[in-house]
């Protein structure tokens, strides 16, 4: 896990025309490895699992993340957001740079997920979007 930690710290720091790093978020349809890493998706299937990676160039103090999935769709009353599913990760030792999982999703529809630090739950560390269609 070490070396895809590596890959992506390399590649987005290459990639990247700005001069301060900033968190990312992959997603991938297998698990996540360093052979597969660079076959990322944003487009599943309904029930499927969406394996994302989180990676965080920063260190964070209260080495804990509340991760956010929100659903983007008119038919709610708070300007089209319904938040969808929440979880609260603790960042292991070896973790403190990057966390990886797992999220299934049974409806379609057009989704983000936001990565927020316990320090400053204000803040968005960073936010990717993904769609699931049937």
């Amino acid at each position: 896990m070490k070396k895809i930690c590596l890959i992506f710290c390399f590649l987005i720091l290459f990639t990247c025309a700005c001069s301060k790093e900033k968190a990312a978020i992959l997603f991938n349809q297998n698990k996540i490895t360093a052979e597969n890493v660079m076959n990322f998706s944003n487009v599943f299937q309904t029930n499927q699992r969406i394996y994302y990676l989180i990676l965080i160039p920063k260190k964070i103090n209260t080495r804990s993340i509340d991760i956010q999935v929100i659903k983007k769709d008119n038919a709610y009353g708070r300007f089209g957001y319904k938040l969808f599913w929440s979880y609260s990760a603790y960042l292991k030792d070896e973790q403190m740079y990057y966390y990886d999982d797992y999220v299934v999703i049974s409806e379609p529809g057009a989704y983000i997920m936001k990565v927020f630090s316990k320090d400053n739950p204000t803040k968005t560390l960073c936010s990717s979007q993904f769609f699931v269609k049937k």
